[in-house]
């Protein structure tokens, strides 16, 4: 196997533990929720207090991942959101459970801007897009063996040992992942030259994706494709996140499901969800290969599968029936995902290695800011209104209007020419 798959798949596995330790309060949120009388409103800010921490370091991370490398930076944001996960066990009620979750955030903030980074380092061009979807493919993954695990960890031996457990997971990834990789290829002692070779080729990429005509990073944060790419992303994060978040109570709120048979209903839209992530990445990288135009490819995807899922979102807040609900929300989750790795490889594409980074962290911070709106606006809605209805219409016209954005405004950025002395 060549190297830059093993480390492809160090961060397979470090974004099942991701998306693992996320799902874990979700899962658990009844149980906790009666123990401590919380109400939707009261479970609706701590599921957003987790993405305050989270996004405020999305862009830290980035940054920290140009300056330090991705190496570093991913594993001691494993380590760090390993044991503030594992602290959650330790919650005393409302305002305790808030700060454990924004320690836990501010520790998760790194990994979707550091996880770029390294496919960035580790890729050639022309598989960045099914690198980005192979190493994404392990969040939904995570999430929907979370239902699984963490229900029979919460249920056997309580809800705080579920917590703990997966805390534990994640050291034993950061001590591996240490070991194992290195920041640069050509660091690793195991790499041939020809892997290197392989590495380094590309297919003329454009004049603003050429570290040697590099603009500062605030160039790139004020281009329309970058904004535009934010916003989208946002509308993904806003349906990733109220899925995340919600989808399990509503199960038990809604449809009436015991927390045995959420654990497992709950997860199936999940693995629909890591299906689509592993065939976006494949799709666009085809369509890429069969047009020529690699911007073009990550736009069809992105526009097709968001503008779809916004569709089948909405409508599963109309379905009262559990089969009608549940299989059009793995069908929105199906079409989300199949957009994951199309945000990455459209800043992979069109931002130069050495500020991408940077603009992923920022593209990060802005999407996750849907995680600190979403969770709590949903938990508003459902209290005054007795009903998700409302919740799950807004989340798919938020998605629709992301998708909208992306196709008028995405275009290749041009970097302005330098300026040539009269002689």
């Amino acid at each position: 196997m060549r190297i830059r798959w093993v480390v492809a798949w160090f961060l397979f596995f470090g974004g099942l533990i991701n998306y693992l330790d996320r799902a874990v309060l979700s899962v658990t949120a009844p149980l906790i929720s009666k123990e401590f009388g919380f109400t939707p409103e009261q479970l609706g800010w701590i599921f957003s207090s987790f993405f305050i921490g989270y996004m405020i370091c999305c862009f830290l991370g980035g940054w920290a991942a140009d300056r330090f490398g991705a190496k570093r930076v991913m594993g001691a944001s494993m380590a760090g959101w390993s044991v503030f996960c594992a602290m959650t066990a330790l919650t005393a009620g409302f305002w305790s459970l808030v700060g454990y979750r924004i320690l836990f955030g501010i520790g998760e903030g790194p990994l979707t801007s550091t996880l770029s980074k390294s496919v960035n380092t580790w890729f050639p061009r022309g598989e960045r897009a099914t690198a980005v979807g192979f190493t994404s493919a392990g969040q939904p993954l995570g999430g929907a063996l979370a239902g699984p695990l963490a229900g029979w960890l919460a249920l056997t031996y309580g809800w705080r040992a579920a917590f703990i457990g997966v805390g534990i997971i994640g050291l034993m990834w950061t001590a591996l992942w240490l070991l194992a990789t290195t920041d640069k290829p050509a660091d690793h002692p195991r790499i041939t030259q020809d892997e290197l070779a392989e590495i380094a080729a590309t297919d003329q990429p454009s004049v603003a994706a050429d570290d040697r005509n590099a603009q500062p990073l605030g160039f790139y944060l004020r281009q329309p494709t970058v904004l535009a790419t934010a916003i989208a992303f946002f509308g993904f994060a806003y349906v990733v996140f109220f899925f995340l978040t919600w989808f399990p109570s509503y199960l038990t709120m809604a449809q009436h499901l015991s927390v045995k048979d959420m654990s497992i209903t709950g997860s199936i839209p999940w693995l629909t969800g890591f299906c689509g992530l592993l065939a976006g990445g494949f799709i666009s990288d085809a369509l890429y290969r069969r047009l020529g135009n690699a911007l073009l490819a990550r736009k069809l995807v992105l526009v097709t599968g968001l503008g779809l899922a916004a569709v089948f979102v909405a409508l599963a807040g109309t379905i009262t029936s559990l089969v009608g609900a549940v299989s059009l929300m793995a069908l929105a989750v199906l079409c989300l995902f199949l957009t994951g790795n199309a945000y990455w490889a459209i800043l992979q594409d069109t931002i130069p290695p050495s500020r991408v980074g940077g603009v992923g962290g920022f593209v990060a911070m802005i999407a996750t800011s849907a995680g600190v709106i979403g969770p709590a606006a949903t938990g508003y809605l459902v209290q005054a209104s007795g009903a998700f209805t409302s919740a799950f219409v807004l989340a798919g016209g938020i998605a629709i209007l992301g998708a909208l954005l992306v196709a008028i405004l995405v275009r290749p950025i041009r970097a302005p020419l330098p300026v040539v002395g009269m002689a």
